[in-house]
């Protein structure tokens, strides 16, 4: 037997103007054939599909491979280019194929297709047939859609933020591929689309509310027939009808059961406790005021330049206001390719004038201004062994440059914009992160699996910004009306939503 491998992952915030472009997926992932085999020891999803065929004793066939920080939409042009060759891949192999895996984000939105999962997988259906399997994982911070349901015959979403899990999920769904070509199962599912986001700040599971919702998924999973259940924590940044929380239910060939219980698990325990997802938001003077009495080292979370959500990167306003409260021997880092050129160009131990961060948008803070003395200069590359969010092992943040000012802010520059999701991205720069009172990473849950192990506390910060925690400041058009919290005293019935 023999299974095809298919990854195409975006995050697309629709608050960012420009679109994301074939360069920035060459700098990330774009691999094609027997390219892909260099997945296979990662802890990524598609890792967990080469192993979990190989113990099965079925022959994988990879064929595509994309992945791109998020950012924009993806641009149009790109889109088509990637789905053709998606496409022309499986007509070349689809004979040779008795099923499909693919690695499906959720969250990706393209210029004219809002729906761009739900899309290329309805594609995939159409070309392979309505009798081979086709099998996938997902990232809980899509956005899931009915297309995407109908497309597949199962979909599996990594069941902890930070993503630590994502080969297993990857193995599990392999694992299931290989009970449904045996013919021992057959994957069934349904899922349920309340009205409502989760917002970003409650998105760990490991912690209340979130923790409950997965417990519960857990028992149904112990459930006779069931063969699989998912979370979908949602991704408020894309501003389209499919955006909010979502569940689903796989059962061996029973959808009535699937459905039952996918409703039941929506109203029970999502829709009836709606209130303890509404995010708690903490400014940044408040913020500030708690680090000052806490030991450190601490890390402020600044939740509105959330690189995983597709922010510039570059956004200043913590370490404006960690100058402005004289809270010395704190660390930011800012994605900002000019001021590492001046570095450069100075060399280490000279003190350049630079106007650092700041320059992508007025959204996210003016740039700091100052002489900062250059500590060191670095390549970027790094590689995290780790079991770490997002799955990543090899990393490059191009030219990168260490500074510090006179009053104490330690800034790394880096040219490319790189999440916080591994503590490398400071040590392969010479940076002792454990020397810090303060460090800033920017995101929300994701790079608490990297810092948990330096920092003893941690603060979500509500910023301004693209990825702001606090969805009242974003400006949505096309998202469900009404939905909760943005109307707060509405109910739902299970079908459509009405006001109370």
């Amino acid at each position: 037997m023999r299974v095809g491998i298919i990854a195409f992952l975006h995050e697309s915030n629709t608050f960012i103007q420009q679109p994301t472009s074939f360069e920035n997926f060459k700098q990330d992932l774009l691999l094609r054939g027997e390219e892909v085999r260099q997945l296979e020891s990662t802890h990524h999803e598609v890792g967990g599909f080469f192993a979990g065929l190989a113990e099965a004793g079925i022959e994988a066939v990879p064929l595509f491979a994309a992945r791109s920080m998020p950012y924009g939409p993806v641009a149009a042009v790109v889109f088509d280019w990637m789905l053709a060759v998606i496409m022309r891949q499986l007509v070349d192999n689809e004979e040779f194929l008795d099923g499909l895996l693919v690695a499906v984000h959720g969250a990706m939105v393209a210029e004219g297709v809002d729906d761009a999962d739900g899309f290329w997988l309805t594609k995939c259906r159409q070309t392979l047939g309505a009798t081979k399997p086709i099998i996938g994982t997902l990232d809980p911070h899509g956005n899931l859609s009915e297309r995407m349901v109908a497309a597949t015959d199962a979909l599996i979403s990594y069941r902890t933020n930070p993503h630590l899990d994502q080969r297993e999920r990857g193995q599990e769904a392999a694992t299931l591929m290989a009970r449904t070509l045996r013919g021992e199962v057959k994957p069934t599912q349904a899922a349920a689309f309340p009205p409502l986001i989760i917002n970003i700040e409650r998105q760990r599971t490991s912690d209340f509310p979130c923790r409950e919702l997965h417990r519960v998924a857990e028992v149904h999973r112990r459930h006779p027939g069931v063969l699989a259940t998912s979370v979908m924590l949602g991704f408020p940044y894309a501003d389209v009808p499919e955006m909010g929380s979502a569940l689903i239910v796989v059962t061996d060939n029973d959808r009535a059961l699937a459905q039952q219980i996918v409703n039941s698990w929506a109203h029970r325990q999502l829709w009836s406790n709606r209130h303890q997802f509404v995010g708690h938001l903490i400014g940044i003077s408040q913020a500030l005021k708690s680090a000052s009495e806490l030991e450190g080292p601490i890390c402020l979370l600044d939740m509105g330049d959330n690189v995983g959500g597709g922010s510039p990167g570059d956004g200043t306003l913590l370490g404006h206001a960690l100058l402005i409260a004289n809270l010395k021997d704190s660390f930011v880092c800012l994605c900002d390719p000019e001021s590492v050129q001046q570095c450069f160009a100075a060399g280490i131990g000279k003190t350049p004038h630079l106007w650092a961060g700041g320059k992508n948008d007025k959204r996210h803070g003016p740039p700091l201004e100052g002489d900062f003395a250059v500590l060191n200069l670095c390549d970027g590359r790094f590689e995290e062994t780790q079991v770490r969010h997002g799955g990543i092992r090899s990393f490059d943040q191009g030219p990168t440059a260490v500074v510090r000012s006179r009053h104490g802010l330690t800034l790394l520059l880096n040219s490319r914009r790189v999440a916080p999701f591994s503590l490398c991205q400071l040590t392969s720069c010479g940076i002792q992160p454990e020397k810090f009172r303060i460090l800033v990473a920017k995101g929300v849950h994701a790079p608490v699996a990297a810092y948990e192990p330096v920092c003893k506390h941690f603060i979500r910060v509500n910023t301004p910004g693209v990825t702001t925690a606090d969805l009242s400041e974003l400006y949505f058009k096309h998202r469900r009306q009404p939905m909760f919290p943005f109307e707060p005293d509405m109910e739902w019935g299970g079908g459509g939503a009405t006001p109370l």
